[in-house]
């Protein structure tokens, strides 16, 4: 699954174009190096989202094509 659908269905961004734009500024790392909207997630890699002077780190655990609300958070934990 490419990452920017990742972010967007584990509700880590809530849209994906914003999770594009993000990959495009290189502010998304996956395994500690800036990847493009295209690179492909799975489960056990940790995924960085740098947000100004704040970085969000989350390793995942899952990968599903759609979840429900309540259950985004079971695809990925806080790291």
């Amino acid at each position: 699954m490419r990452i920017d659908k990742f972010l967007k269905i584990s509700r880590l961004i809530k849209r994906r174009t914003v999770a594009n734009e993000a990959c495009d500024a290189g502010r998304i790392l996956v395994n500690g190096k800036a990847v493009k909207a295209s690179y492909q997630v799975k489960a056990g890699d940790v995924i960085e989202l740098l947000f100004g002077q704040k970085s969000v780190k989350a390793e995942v655990t899952a990968i599903a094509e759609t979840t429900k609300k309540n259950e985004a958070g079971e695809l990925f934990r806080y790291l």
